[in-house]
């Protein structure tokens, strides 16, 4: 006779549930830079989701970003949503410091924060002057630290928040003529690693999303052969929308990812597996 054998069974799998507007309604966001391209795709994703949302600008030479703030605010109260805009630079900690606290005073908190103000002054390296070099990293790398700078202490007082860091493919595959705009995005990379394990400790999360070329106006501003040529190399033979970055940034800032961080999600159509 063959000996019995006991069968164990096996724990049930816990269930992960998917991003749903559920987890979100209610909730703060905040989102540098949200004025136009990826920023403004989030603050309408996040406002989409039920959140109340929080996004600043600031004007830059040959673009009327007033007027596309203007919008993006329009556009949300319109949807029934609560939105505060203001202008300010982030370079600049006490403008920081001044936006979050109305953020703050008219919300009572701040539950999502992505950096995604950002800018660009790309040219050759022994062209590029100390001052491009230096507003390009102050922009986004010490404008991603002041906002989580003044995120912080409210993310840590109720133990729970997400940040979500907007880097670029260039900080690991960088063109020519980049220098400072992939030296700026692969210290954000490693900003975002150290903030997630500083927080980690008190329940939060801070991830980084790396888009390959999206159809924003500065990408309008890349000679045609560059684009063409982008789309050529890219697995899914297409650029990126706004909108396909701002999807993954919810995802990062759902239950769903509750056990991510530290991370950088690279979101180029494959670009990056030439």
């Amino acid at each position: 006779m063959s000996p019995s054998v006991t069968t164990v069974p096996l724990p049930e799998p816990r269930a992960q549930p998917a991003p749903s507007a559920a987890e979100f309604r209610g909730k703060v966001a905040v989102i540098t830079g949200g004025a136009t391209g990826i920023g403004r795709a989030v603050a309408l994703e996040f406002g989409k989701l039920g959140c109340k949302v929080a996004f600043c600008w600031v004007e830059m030479v040959g673009r009327d970003v007033e007027s596309m703030a203007l919008l993006t605010e329009t556009t949300l109260s319109a949807a029934g949503i609560e939105v505060y805009a203001a202008r300010c630079d982030v370079r600049n900690p006490d403008h920081v410091n001044t936006f979050m606290a109305e953020v703050v005073k008219r919300f009572g908190t701040v539950h999502y924060l992505v950096n995604n103000a950002g800018i660009a002054h790309d040219g050759a390296l022994w062209r590029l002057t100390p001052e491009s070099w230096a507003a390009v990293l102050e922009t986004n790398v010490s404008g991603a630290f002041h906002c989580l700078h003044a995120a912080a202490p409210h993310f840590r007082t109720q133990r729970w928040g997400k940040v979500v860091n907007v880097s670029a493919h260039q900080a690991t595959r960088p063109g020519f003529g980049v220098a400072n705009y992939a030296a700026s995005k692969a210290a954000l990379e490693g900003f975002t690693r150290a903030a997630a394990v500083e927080l980690g400790p008190s329940n939060v999360n801070v991830n980084a999303v790396a888009p390959g070329f999206v159809h924003t106006e500065r990408l309008d501003e890349l000679p045609q052969d560059v684009i063409d040529l982008s789309r050529k190399r890219s697995v899914l033979s297409r650029l990126a929308e706004p909108e396909d970055i701002a999807s993954v940034i919810a995802f990062l800032c759902s239950d769903a990812a509750r056990h991510v961080t530290g991370q950088v999600l690279v979101v180029d159509g494959g670009l990056s597996l030439e």
